[in-house]
């Protein structure tokens, strides 16, 4: 049955019936604060955004409110008169979850709970809802897991003496503790037993990092905003086959593939998790180890959604989860993606803003020669080129060069193999001894 909802956008109830019962989606009621009238645009753009994460966790959101006040209040966020509005409202709607898109604080979200009379999460909660439904490795699954019981930890809240397992009579004095503080140990072991299960598989990463590490190869990782394209471009490039869906945080896990670059240069190219404007500090965290990947780059594809409304934005939110995890400063290759769909006057304006970014389309392959030819010239800004003379007898070396390097011409001569190539300047003392002057 098909509804209008209060922003005029038309709606439809899935219903499924599975032996007489009847499966509904969850209604949600969204609500966004600006604390100033210059704050008004931003917090409209977050609101939206808000409504697609919604939708990905599999909820309907039905309306949405956004409230401007010069201070937020201490108890409700929003005030008691604006409260009172918004609770006649969700329930004249039937209205099952209400969403903030600020971050509430613990008292905050019990208060508005009681008022609302239905549940009431923020941003925070809403996207770790997201990342747990779509974890699928045990690395992921893990890390959500911990960052959830972080954000829950300080919300914890005892129900009254019917919780308590100390009473008031005979026999029932002593030492004991309070389900409240049961559920608070039980969460703390819990985070710990967590954290060194993440420490072990850091442990691996690591491993893993040095093994890539003295192969020599150079490393691309995708960064960008959530559903820019970047699972796409890198299955474009790299034919892995990853999960590819138009919706946010479709990809969680990182997957490496080696790539080999128009020259015939090798990189090793990694696809990452997609950030989002305010992602909660519990998943940075949490997803630390995840996240070190791009820390370990040696170059970054900066992918944006050319079609996005606004597109300076992701940038800007992207480029702060980078300084946040420190990741600001490694080099990087912006890529404005989906040209098939965007406005070509859009891109023209993206391209003239940000010199030296290349434009394609992960769908149709547009641009991705350009793409790879633009890489190739990065990494090489990185390198030197050599003339070698190695020993017969030092074979391994002459592996060795065609292993990191682009070699451009091979020769054998009386002293032995004589080469001419690009070299990362970090592995010249390699060869130190064998380079012509």
């Amino acid at each position: 049955m098909a509804e209008q909802s209060r922003t005029g956008r038309s709606r439809t109830r899935l219903t499924a019936t599975v032996t007489d019962l009847e499966v509904v989606e969850q209604r949600a009621f969204l609500i966004a604060v600006a604390q100033s009238k210059g704050a008004v645009p931003e917090a409209q753009t977050s609101l939206d955004e808000l409504a697609l994460l919604t939708d990905t966790a599999g909820s309907d959101p039905v309306d949405q409110e956004l409230v401007r006040r010069e201070r937020f209040d201490p108890a409700t966020l929003i005030g008691r008169g604006k409260l009172d509005e918004l609770v006649s409202l969700t329930k004249a709607q039937d209205i099952d979850v209400v969403i903030f898109d600020n971050e509430l604080s613990p008292a905050q979200q019990r208060n508005l709970q009681k008022m609302f009379q239905c549940d009431v999460v923020d941003r925070v909660a809403l996207i770790l809802d997201i990342f747990a439904q779509h974890a699928t490795s045990k690395e992921g699954m893990l890390q959500v897991e911990l960052a959830q019981l972080r954000y829950r930890l300080p919300r914890l809240r005892g129900r009254g003496t019917e919780m308590s397992r100390l009473g008031g009579g005979i026999g029932t004095r002593g030492p004991g503790e309070t389900q409240l503080e049961t559920d608070r140990r039980r969460i703390l072991d819990r985070i710990a037993k967590l954290e060194r299960e993440l420490k072990h598989i850091a442990r691996s990463h690591d491993t893993r990092t040095k093994a890539r590490r003295r192969s020599r190869l150079p490393v691309v990782s995708l960064v960008g905003y959530t559903n820019a394209g970047k699972s796409t471009l890198f299955n474009l490039l790299t034919d892995a086959g990853v999960l590819v869906e138009d919706r946010l945080f479709a990809t969680l896990d990182s997957t490496i593939r080696r790539v080999d670059l128009p020259g015939g240069s090798p990189v090793l190219m990694s696809d990452t998790v997609g950030f989002v404007r305010n992602l909660p500090h519990q998943l940075v965290e949490a997803f630390r180890s995840t996240l070190e990947e791009v820390n370990q780059a040696d170059l970054l594809l900066h992918i944006v959604d050319g079609a996005d409304p606004n597109p300076d934005r992701q940038i800007e939110a992207v480029h702060s989860v980078l300084r946040e995890i420190g990741a600001g400063d490694i080099p990087e290759q912006l890529v404005i993606n989906k040209t098939d769909v965007a406005d070509p006057v859009a891109i023209n304006r993206l391209l003239e803003l940000h010199p030296g970014s290349v434009a394609t389309s992960a769908v149709t392959g547009s641009g991705a020669d350009s793409l790879a030819s633009a890489v190739t010239s990065l990494l090489a800004e990185t390198s030197d080129e050599v003339e070698l003379v190695i020993p017969y007898e030092r074979g391994d070396l002459v592996a060795l060069v065609h292993d990191i390097g682009v070699v451009s011409t091979t020769d054998h001569i009386d002293s032995g193999t004589q080469i001419t190539a690009q070299i990362p300047s970090t592995e010249l003392h390699r060869f130190a001894d064998f380079v012509v002057d």
